[in-house]
């Protein structure tokens, strides 16, 4: 069995809660000690985004080929586009002997539950639902009515959040230095304090 510093680190929140943030930082002061699981996606680059970096894009064709294969520990379809983690992509991390860091959707982390994967699960949480609404709004890159979908789709993963024993870890980004260093924390082994979700009424 690994140990808790070489476990597989799932990271899930609601898109726009800032995991990206969090991981170029990680990647930055550790550039040796970890690697990202690079998922497969049928949404369309960004601009900047590499294939192979940011994603393995592909079209839903072949995205569906894949899923036939096995070849995905998770897959989940999330604002119209297909998303998955495949087992090789984690192995190949395995294999250069550093830390593997999953950015997961709700739905994948249910999957990966009933895999041997054997991962820490963090849930990073806004602060409040306008803060994060706020941040959808100014990426730039998102409709009222995409930004309206995510939101409902973040008021689900938090839901799911609240569940016992669906995380290991929760972190809330009400500041970024903050959350980066309990982060960083729990992502070079060490135990953290979890933070308590908080009341999303707003």
């Amino acid at each position: 069995m690994l140990p808790d510093f070489l476990r597989p680190l799932i990271l899930s929140g609601p898109s726009g809660v800032g995991k990206s943030t969090l991981l170029q930082r990680l990647f930055a002061e550790y550039p040796d000690k970890f690697g990202f699981s690079v998922s497969h996606t049928t949404r369309d680059p960004r601009p900047g985004e590499v294939d192979g970096k940011q994603y393995h894009f592909v079209t839903v064709d072949k995205f569906q080929e894949l899923i036939k294969q096995g070849a995905f520990i998770e897959h989940a379809q999330f604002s119209g586009n297909f998303y998955g983690t495949s087992f090789q992509t984690v192995r190949e991390v395995e294999k250069q002997g550093r830390r593997c860091i999953l950015d997961i959707e709700a739905q994948g982390v249910r999957q990966i539950k009933a895999t041997s994967l054997n991962p820490v699960y963090c849930f990073i949480s806004p602060p409040t639902m306008a803060s994060l609404r706020e941040r959808l709004k100014g990426r730039g890159t998102e409709t009222e009515a995409s930004v309206a979908k995510r939101l409902a789709t973040a008021l689900r993963e938090i839901e799911y959040a609240k569940e016992p024993a669906v995380h290991d870890y929760v972190i809330v980004n009400d500041d970024l230095d903050r959350a980066y260093i309990l982060f960083k924390q729990l992502a070079l082994g060490e135990k953290i304090p979890t933070d308590v979700l908080p009341k999303l009424d707003d």
